[in-house]
């Protein structure tokens, strides 16, 4: 059955959209490593290495990882990061990536991904 033409069309999907469906398929792929699995974390979908949080998607901050300081300020000067800072109160170990950048997204997520196994050697 061809649709009517008077009908409206589907809503386009929003940039909103776009960043959780790459959150949702770069961080499948992270998930073959047995200690990786999803949570939430503030009611947002995030991973955790081991049981320590280390990603996040909220459609406010986009992309949300936790990396060394030093790592976070060098993003945040570059303009390719923003402070995290949920209720005013930032957090110096995680950048926020509103910018969806699929070559960036997945290369942070691995570094998060080994910082937090380093911290669990520390």
């Amino acid at each position: 059955m061809s649709p009517d033409p008077g009908e409206a069309s589907p809503p386009a999907k929003s940039g909103e959209d776009a960043g959780r469906e790459l959150y949702d398929e770069l961080t499948d792929d992270l998930l073959y490593e047995p200690a990786i699995g999803r949570s939430t974390m503030m009611g947002y979908p995030c991973l955790r290495l081991a049981g320590r949080f280390f990603a996040s998607y909220d459609t406010t901050s986009g992309l949300v990882v936790k990396l060394p300081a030093a790592r976070v300020s060098e993003l945040v000067d570059s303009g390719a990061g923003a402070q995290f800072a949920p209720a005013g109160k930032v957090f110096r170990e995680w950048v926020a990536l509103p910018t969806i950048d699929r070559d960036l997204w997945r290369a942070l997520l691995r570094e998060a991904v080994d910082f937090a196994r380093a911290s669990l050697d520390a």
